[in-house]
């Protein structure tokens, strides 16, 4: 796993740059030099660390350097200058953290087994919002999907992305909260504002309880700072003047925790169960693709699946498994080419054949599903009093 470790160069860049400017105050030139020189740095390591915006990163780090060698003098006032350098370089730095949450997506709709009426509701989200339509057809602009851990709520997020060749945001709730009081809010801010330029763009926002938990308990202000930015967002994007499409997907495995004025901008709610049988049958096919299945009893090994109540990612692990226990058959002393270079290795072929029903029952009895019964109730029940369906 890839390791983001901007987070804390954006925190010791912050820090650095209000010493900075405190330094100014100070008028210790020496000492705001030196700093300079710092800051220079930083830049240079978030050049290094973001292809996309290492072009600006860059200029940033040339100016800095210049301003450590002497050749700028700042002419601002003491009183102005720290504050509006600092804002400028928040203001930059929010608009960077947003853009580095930008992915891309080549998920088809074909790549999502199962899900069909989910799939379908999404699809036509997604044409209405291209089609050109009397002023009273207004497309949805939230929609938040619910359901189990692993049922594929990222996957069809990406697929819509995708589909589009719409920018897409894929946020988790670590990259907008912040320690530092006010900070998560202007992120939003930033975010939906770098969406609305990159347009057509999809904003997915998993573990979204995370940021909008009900405010009736026990919150922090920062917290509810955050919330009311993320409402004041949601608001924005029902703007009748713009016809550019910015669509908020939404994904959580508690919709009861949910913040209910929240909840009232996501008018579409889509609950994405576990797979049924046939489902689960697709997921194998797509999990399995290139291997020989042709002697495995699907039919029954995808009920089984439906049965043990397993999600897609559950179906994905469960299929890794098969194919890892008919690889150890084949290749009892597969660990052994190890001692070989790389480039040795991509040389040779990993020998395989046919997958068995044996592989499979073996899989069954080291993936278990942590859906409960009681749980997919629970879903059932907010389903039925809060969901579309």
């Amino acid at each position: 796993m890839k390791i983001d470790l901007s987070g804390p160069l954006y925190d010791a860049l912050k820090k650095a740059t209000a010493e900075y400017a405190s330094l100014i105050e100070k008028n210790d030139l020496p000492g705001a030099t030196k700093k300079a020189a710092e800051i220079a740095r930083f830049y240079h390591e978030l050049a290094n660390m973001n292809p996309v915006n290492k072009k600006e990163y860059l200029e940033r780090a040339a100016k800095w350097e210049r301003v450590s060698s002497g050749k700028i003098r700042s002419k601002q006032k003491p009183s102005q200058s720290p504050h509006t350098e600092t804002e400028k370089e928040e203001e930059n730095e929010m608009s960077q953290k947003a853009s580095s949450l930008i992915k891309t997506s080549n998920v088809k709709w074909s790549d999502i087994g199962g899900l069909d009426s989910v799939k379908k509701l999404m699809m036509e989200t997604v044409v209405i919002a291209g089609l050109q339509k009397p002023e009273s057809i207004k497309p949805w602009k939230g929609i938040l999907l619910f359901g189990p851990p692993g049922t594929g709520k990222t996957l069809l997020a990406a697929a819509a992305a995708g589909s589009l060749h719409a920018t897409f945001y894929d946020v988790k709730s670590e990259s907008v909260l912040s320690k530092y009081f006010g900070e998560s809010s202007k992120l939003i801010s930033a975010l939906y504002n770098s969406a609305r330029d990159h347009s057509p763009s999809i904003v997915f926002i998993d573990e979204f309880d995370a940021l909008s938990q009900s405010r009736d308990g026990e919150t922090s202000e920062a917290t509810r700072k955050v919330l009311s930015s993320l409402l004041t967002e949601l608001d924005g994007l029902s703007d009748k003047k713009s016809d550019q499409l910015l669509l908020t997907l939404a994904a959580t495995n508690t919709p009861w925790d949910l913040d209910t004025a929240v909840l009232s901008r996501f008018p579409r709610r889509i609950y994405v169960p576990l797979p049924d049988q046939k489902a689960c049958k697709e997921i194998i096919k797509i999990q399995t693709k290139g291997m020989d299945i042709s002697g495995v009893s699907l039919e029954s090994i995808s009920e089984k699946c439906a049965e043990m109540l397993y999600s897609g990612r559950d179906i994905s692990n469960f299929c890794q498994q098969a194919i890892w226990t008919m690889i150890h058959r084949v290749n009892p002393d597969l660990y052994k080419m190890a001692e070989l270079s790389f480039d040795e290795l991509k040389m040779r072929n990993l020998q395989t054949i046919p997958l068995a029903d044996d592989d499979f029952r073996e899989a069954f009895m080291k993936i278990r599903s942590p859906i409960t019964k009681n749980k997919i109730e629970q879903y059932e029940q907010w389903n039925d009093e809060c969901g579309e369906v």
